[in-house]
């Protein structure tokens, strides 16, 4: 049976290539999208992606997840730091979360080192730019 594997992708996350690239690179979402399900196929996992900048239809996402997939990366973006919804959502849920993000969120402005949804989480990824991501793919594979 192959493992199917759900990526969400937070608030801001569909202006890659555009917003601070600096930060973000100047790689695009599709980029991303294309690189993560070919990642995700030489591990030999089926995956979706899913783009949201509402935190309901993220938690919606996450829900629907329990019932079809085997593990889910999320980047939740700045909801990683202050939303107990989606926090509670992958509490409830009761498969793997991995939680990723570009960025060292460490080496940023105080409030980013903050994750109220890491506790509920299998891991979390930060730093490696989009490599964050294939980290998580590989993780997920392995469990």
């Amino acid at each position: 049976m192959v493992k199917k594997i759900l990526v969400i992708h937070g608030p801001n996350l569909n202006l890659l290539g555009e917003r601070e690239p600096g930060v973000y690179g100047n790689l695009t979402i599709d980029d991303l999208n294309s690189n993560i399900i070919d990642r995700a196929m030489e591990q030999g996992l089926e995956c979706e992606i899913f783009q949201s900048n509402h935190e309901g239809a993220i938690i919606d996402k996450l829900h629907a997840a329990r019932k079809t997939f085997d593990g889910v990366i999320l980047n939740a973006g700045a909801y990683t730091h202050y939303s107990y919804a989606i926090r509670d959502a992958i509490a409830a849920i009761k498969i793997p979360v991995i939680e990723v993000h570009i960025s060292n969120v460490f080496a940023r402005d105080g409030f980013r080192s903050n994750s109220v949804i890491v506790p509920v989480c299998k891991g979390s990824i930060s730093g490696f730019g989009f490599g964050s991501y294939y980290l998580a793919v590989q993780a997920l594979s392995e469990l």
